[in-house]
């Protein structure tokens, strides 16, 4: 039994079937196959800005289809070939700060299998280079369509849409401005309450 994040090799590649078998405290994330440790607990500010973004998103979708996911929640990303069941299969797992969800056949009793609709990750110290580099990558390929990263540092939110296969970025917001969902247009927040 695996009780340690010691106990694991690094430099080995893993699947969600060894994710399913590790019993220790440490959070983790795989990305191909490769082990992440997910920085300590998050900080209030960080927590403040994801309830209040959480918030506003269950407020617009609780009478609709979509759902809305915040951590820790995992999001499997299966490999082409994946077959229900096979978790060998499956060699991404990540817990993204929200995700909307709105096709039901993809949430199971251990979370989500396949794309999120729309991914929000709020950016700390210790993420914010995977944010935009190694998630951003993953998210792509992945399908989400529509993927934003907070910045409590700067008070910005990046936002972009997949378009085709790639991602266009579709506005950085700043203060003052109202953050607006691609997909949902009708959806948009107050980024001076977010960051307030």
């Amino acid at each position: 039994m695996i009780t340690d994040l010691s106990q694991l090799d690094p430099n080995s590649t893993y699947t969600y079937a060894d994710y399913l078998k590790w019993q220790f405290e440490q959070s983790v994330e795989l990305i191909k196959g490769k082990l992440y440790n997910m920085s300590p607990a998050p900080r209030a500010g960080h927590q403040r800005i994801s309830m209040r973004i959480t918030g506003e998103l269950y407020n617009h979708f609780r009478e609709r289809t979509c759902e809305i996911f915040p951590a820790p929640f995992d999001v499997r990303l299966p490999n082409p070939d994946y077959e229900p069941g096979f978790n060998n299969k499956v060699h991404t797992v990540v817990q993204p700060d929200i995700c909307v969800i709105c096709d039901p056949a993809k949430i199971d009793e251990f979370g989500c299998v396949g794309a999120p609709d729309w991914i929000i990750e709020i950016t700390s110290p210790s993420t914010h280079k995977k944010d935009f580099n190694e998630k951003f990558d993953l998210y792509e390929s992945a399908g989400v369509r529509e993927y934003w990263i907070a910045v409590p540092k700067s008070a910005e939110i990046y936002t972009y849409t997949l378009v085709g296969i790639q991602y266009e970025e579709t506005a950085v917001y700043e203060k003052g401005s109202r953050p607006t969902s691609s997909l949902f247009p009708e959806l948009s927040l107050d980024i001076d309450w977010i960051f307030g």
